[in-house]
């Protein structure tokens, strides 16, 4: 079995979409329109005159008002978020990443961002609301670029077979491949300033047979730095992996006063109104090691593996080593399964909140009013 043989329902909060479709057309559409007006512009000389027109012609003052605050709005501008989700899909699709280790796993995708004024509220700092809308983004360059060979394989699904159907593993699931948003968590400590910048480190928290959890740090912008980046051409493969940093508890605790606020979210993968298990998408990008027992990462009674196996006793994963060699302190499925079972904690408690859709009751007792505007 390839995949969680128990159907769900797709997240409401996020419609399912064929991605590999969407993000070819819009990258292909965008490029022909900024082509054409250039060149439209350009071959008519067009681009001086209009420049002078518009900084000196009538009405120039509220013209160049309007494109201060544009400007300096641009983040909330309309259909910008729309271009930030897409770009970072586009960016991880036609620029896909190089082979990672796999102690990669769960570290951190840094996101940069700012606070313009349309996202200030009545306090003077970052509207709490548009945290959300800020999640987005960094999330989908998380997923995008740790899970990329997986999401690419599964938009090709019928040709990969990375899914397959439970009652006959040698054909692939039917149906198009797509990711749904299924809850968030947002605790705020700090406030952000108008036009301050900040800084959101997004990692793979664990998972289950049905969910994939991310946490999302917003950070002071500038404060943290990471010892390495899996990224950057001058970190190999192995030197990415290196203990540049040890952390002691003070530096602990100073880093917690640098953390403006902390999300935790949970993403489903549908092939279709199959739900795929995540496992199945985080092996398929080359990040987990082999897991003995039947069906691996996805046996057991909760299909996350065998939970008998003890992992909790054994010492700190040394992460210098080389994960291909498979010499002796190379990165493990206990190494794995450990940090995962440490997010789960986390996890479950963030899934305990379900049920407080139970506690509406449709107002059998009265209400207090029907009010607006809303």
């Amino acid at each position: 079995m390839a995949a969680s043989s128990k159907p769900a329902k797709p997240a409401s909060s996020a419609s399912l979409t064929n991605m590999t479709t969407v993000m070819s057309a819009v990258g292909v559409v965008t490029a022909a329109s900024a082509i054409y007006a250039g060149h439209s512009l350009v071959s008519r000389g067009d681009l001086q005159t209009l420049a002078l027109r518009f900084l000196t012609g009538p009405g120039r003052t509220s013209r160049i008002l309007l494109s201060l605050f544009v400007a300096t709005n641009l983040k909330n501008m309309p259909f910008v978020w729309t271009l930030r989700l897409f770009g970072a899909m586009l960016r991880h699709t036609y620029w896909p990443r190089k082979p990672l280790p796999q102690t990669s796993l769960f570290h951190y995708s840094i996101t940069h961002s700012y606070t313009p004024l349309m996202e200030t509220d009545y306090n003077m700092h970052k509207s709490n609301s548009t945290y959300f809308s800020d999640l987005d983004t960094s999330r989908t360059h998380l997923v995008m670029f740790l899970l990329g060979p997986a999401v690419a394989a599964a938009g090709r699904n019928q040709e990969t077979k990375l899914v397959c159907s439970p009652d006959d593993p040698s054909k692939a699931m039917p149906g198009n491949f797509g990711v749904g948003l299924g809850g968030v968590y947002c605790s705020f400590r700090k406030e952000i300033a108008p036009y301050q910048g900040y800084e959101m480190w997004s990692r793979v928290l664990c998972w289950d047979r049905k969910w994939l959890y991310t946490v999302t740090h917003f950070v002071v912008k500038g404060k943290v730095k990471p010892p390495s980046l899996d990224s950057s051409p001058q970190s190999s493969s192995a030197g990415s992996n290196k203990k540049a940093q040890a952390w002691t508890p003070e530096d602990e605790a100073n880093l917690q006063k640098y953390v403006i606020a902390t999300a935790v979210s949970r993403y489903v993968f549908k092939m279709g109104r199959f739900t795929v298990h995540p496992a199945i998408l985080v092996e398929a990008s080359g990040l987990l090691p082999a897991r003995p027992g039947p069906m691996g990462w996805r046996g057991g009674a909760d299909a996350v593996g065998d939970l008998s196996q003890a992992v909790d006793a054994d010492a700190e994963a040394n992460t210098d080593a080389d994960t291909e060699t498979g010499e002796q302190g190379a990165w493990t499925w206990k190494d794995v399964e450990r940090e995962r079972r440490r997010g789960m904690v986390i996890a479950d408690r963030f899934a305990g909140l379900e049920d407080a859709g139970l506690l509406f009751d449709g107002g059998k007792n009265g209400a207090l009013g029907i009010f607006g505007p809303g």
